[in-house]
């Protein structure tokens, strides 16, 4: 017998009901929600993108964190053309308190700083719900290594915590497809070794072991030469850059200077001139949407297969 439609809604929104409340591991923490966030707010593109992705822009009162720094594709731009930027940097406790949010997906380095005004502990009593980015705990403590499943348990949290599981798990299922498919071929470890530049020309601002490019490399086959940087994204000396001798360099595309610009310091600079990428000009540029956690980071890994193997690594 057909169940008719108002029923069977009826029994979907029992369902659904039903499923709550979940809980989540959030770096430290285990957050509870009786039901799902009507009014979220994402920090930073690649989180944002998250949000996006599972289909959850009206659940959304804003973003922050992009215009500062980032620049939005015309996929993103048509993603959050009906969402108001709260702040183009780090928000402040007062602006999110303002949009009366009742979550807000950020991290720490991505729209708080641990001991800052904008932290789980001091949104809590306005009933703002936060969930942290995976990537971003290792400013709490330490870690277990980051890896492409850093990037899909996040996903699948954000699926449980707004009801769309089905959804995020499809979207994981996906991605570990195309990834399984772009690295069939590549031997673990047998790739170059790389160094990340995100910027910075007195000291490089770099990827450590705990940054989603160190994931994105070792998928690929090859090895981050600051792999034992305990540290996520960090300072180093160019001394020790140069001392590694990276086959490849990865350029985070973001920001005032460009990638093409970056590169041109790179080559200018005699200090660097012997190092194996350098003199080979052995470059691969990686928006920045791509080498933070989110879904372009599968997209990142086919680039880096391609380009490892046209390197020879």
């Amino acid at each position: 017998m057909r169940v008719p439609t108002a029923i069977a809604a009826l029994l979907l929104s029992a369902t659904a009901a039903a499923a709550y409340p979940v809980t989540v591991r959030s770096c430290d923490r285990d957050v509870t929600f009786d039901a799902a966030p009507a009014r979220a707010i994402a920090n930073d593109v690649n989180l944002t993108e998250m949000m996006l992705v599972l289909g959850l822009r009206d659940r959304m009162v804003g973003y922050t964190g992009i215009s500062g720094w980032k620049t939005l594709d015309p996929a993103m731009r048509e993603g959050v053309a009906e969402l108001p930027e709260l702040s183009a940097r780090y928000p402040s406790r007062e602006v999110l308190v303002g949009a009366a949010p009742d979550f807000f997906f950020a991290g720490w380095n991505y729209g708080m700083t641990v001991g800052g005004e904008v932290t789980p502990e001091t949104l809590a009593p306005f009933g703002i719900a936060v969930y942290e980015l995976t990537e971003s705990c290792i400013h709490l403590g330490p870690r277990d290594p980051v890896s492409m499943e850093t990037m899909y348990v996040d996903v699948l949290n954000l699926g449980r915590i707004f009801g769309v599981e089905d959804r995020a798990q499809a979207l994981v299922a996906g991605w570990r497809d195309r990834v399984a498919r772009a690295t069939a071929g590549v031997e673990p470890g047998a790739g170059p070794r790389v160094f990340v530049y995100d910027s910075g020309e007195e000291t490089p601002f770099t990827a450590g072991a705990y940054a989603m490019p160190t994931a994105l490399i070792e998928a690929a086959g090859g090895r981050n030469v600051m792999d034992d940087l305990p540290k996520s994204w960090a300072t180093v000396g160019w001394e020790t850059v140069v001392a590694r001798d990276p086959q490849v360099i990865v350029i985070v595309d973001y920001g005032d200077v460009t990638a093409d610009q970056k590169i041109a310091f790179l080559r200018g600079n005699p200090a660097l001139a012997g190092i194996d990428a350098v003199r080979n000009g052995r470059f691969v540029v990686l928006p920045y949407v791509e080498a933070t956690p989110g879904p372009r980071n599968v997209a990142a890994v086919e680039t880096l297969v391609a380009r490892f193997a046209a390197a020879g690594g």
